[in-house]
C-alpha cells in the first residue's frame, strides 16, 4: 500500500531522502558505536536539572532504537506525499513548527503525569518521533479514505490501513511512547489550525530554502521516474495541472494523435470526437452543462477505434485511484470508458480539460 501513496520513489521529495538518508545513517553509526550513544538519549532529567540544552537537538533528531527508526522510516516514506502537495519549504515549515511545539508539550505532559501519578518521567525514547507523530494530523484530515477489500466480512481494509497499523506499532515499542505521540498529535493540531498563529512565528525563512534548493536539494533530488502518472493518494487537481505530464505521456499523447490524423487525413478525428462527445462537462468543471451533439458526418473511411459503450465494464480500482487524485467519480468513469480502462490516457486527458 505504501506504493499506492504517490508517484514512484522519492521523486520530488528531496527532503524526505534527505531525512531517510541521513537520521538512518547516524542510527546505524550509533548502533555500531554504542559508547557514543549516550549523547543522543532524550533525558529530560539532565535537561531541565542540568541544563543540557543541547540534548534538545540530540535527542529529538536520531533514534537509538533500529526498530523505532524502521518504522518512522516508513512513515516518513509514506508521507513524502505532503512534501509533492505542499512544497518542501511548507512541508519543512511544518515539521519545524510541531518540532518546536511538541519540545515544549513533552515536558508539559512529563509533568502533568508526574502530578498525576507521582512517577517522574526521566527519559524518553530518541529520535525524530513527535513531528512523525504530528503527520497523522494532515494525513487523517486531507487524504480520502478509500476501501480496498474486507476481511470477514466486516472488517474494511482500506488505502490509509497499514499506515495506521505501522504507527500502532511505532507506538507499542517503548512504555512512554504514548506520550511522544500524544505531544505530536497535540502540536500537529495547533500547527494545522494555525493556533496562535505558529504558522507566522515557525516557518522556514525563504533565504534559508533558496540555500537549501542550491545546495542541499542537488544532493537528496531523485531522477525523474520513465513513467510518471501522478496517481498520488489524494492528490489534488491543481497539484496535478502544476505538474502537468511528463515528457513520456506528452509524447504518447502526440503520436497518438499524429496516428489517428494519417488515418482519417479528410474528416475529424474518430477517437477525437468520441473523447469531445463524453466528456462535454470535464471542459468546464463545475458546471452542469447539457452534452454537445456531434454534426452527422458521412464517414469515407472506417474509424480507428470501434464506438465505445457508455455501460462497458470499468475496473473499480482504476476508478479509485482518479477518484484519490481529486476527479470525482463520474468524470472517472467517462473517462475510463472512453479509453477502454487505459488509467494513463485517461489520467492524461482529465489532466488537460
Amino acid at each position: 500500500m505504501f506504493t499506492t501513496t504517490g508517484s514512484r520513489g522519492l521523486y520530488k521529495a528531496p527532503l524526505c531522502k534527505g531525512l531517510l538518508l541521513v537520521l538512518n545513517g547516524l542510527t546505524l553509526m550509533l548502533t555500531l558505536l554504542p559508547q557514543y550513544q549516550e549523547l543522543f538519549a532524550y533525558n529530560l532529567q539532565a535537561i531541565t536539572q542540568q541544563h543540557q540544552l543541547w540534548r534538545l537537538l540530540c535527542g529529538r533528531l536520531v533514534c537509538l532504537d533500529v526498530k523505532d527508526s524502521f518504522c518512522s522510516s516508513l512513515l516518513i516514506y509514506n508521507f513524502r506525499i505532503f512534501e509533492r502537495r505542499f512544497g518542501t519549504r511548507k512541508f519543512s515549515s511544518f515539521l519545524l513548527g510541531t518540532w518546536c511545539v511538541s519540545a515544549l508539550i513533552d515536558f508539559l505532559l512529563a509533568q502533568a503525569f508526574q502530578f498525576l501519578f507521582d512517577n517522574e518521567v526521566e527519559e524518553l525514547p530518541a529520535g525524530l518521533l513527535a513531528p512523525v507523530f504530528s503527520l497523522f494530523v494532515p494525513f487523517y484530515l486531507s487524504i480520502p479514505r478509500m476501501p480496498v477489500t474486507q476481511v470477514l466480512g466486516h472488517i474494511h481494509i482500506t488505502n490509509k490501513s497499514l499506515v495506521y497499523i505501522v504507527g500502532l506499532q511505532l507506538l507499542t515499542s517503548s512504555p512512554f511512547m504514548w506520550l511522544l505521540a500524544l505531544s505530536g498529535l497535540i502540536s500537529g493540531e495547533l500547527y494545522q489550525s494555525n493556533a496562535l498563529r505558529l504558522q507566522k512565528l515557525l516557518f522556514v525563512p525563504a533565504w534559508v530554502s533558496c540555500v537549501g534548493q542550491y545546495i542541499l536539494e542537488p544532493l537528496f533530488s531523485s531522477s525523474q521516474p520513465a513513467s510518471e502518472t501522478l496517481l498520488g493518494m489524494g492528490a489534488t487537481l491543481d497539484i496535478q495541472r502544476q505538474q502537468r505530464m511528463d515528457l513520456l505521456d506528452q509524447q504518447l499523447l502526440l503520436a497518438q494523435y499524429n496516428e489517428a490524423r494519417r488515418n482519417t487525413r479528410q474528416q475529424p478525428q474518430a477517437w477525437f470526437s468520441q473523447w469531445t462527445r463524453l466528456f462535454p462537462s470535464l471542459r468546464h468543471r463545475g458546471q452542469n452543462r447539457p452534452q454537445m451533439q456531434p454534426r452527422p458526418q458521412a464517414q469515407t473511411h472506417p474509424p480507428t477505434q470501434p464506438p465505445l459503450l457508455d455501460n462497458s465494464p470499468v475496473a473499480e480500482e482504476q476508478v479509485a485511484r482518479l477518484v484519490e487524485m481529486g476527479f470525482s467519480r463520474i468524470d472517472a468513469l467517462e473517462a475510463l470508458r472512453a479509453s477502454n480502462n487505459d488509467i494513463n490516457m485517461a489520467t492524461n486527458f482529465l489532466l488537460q480539460h
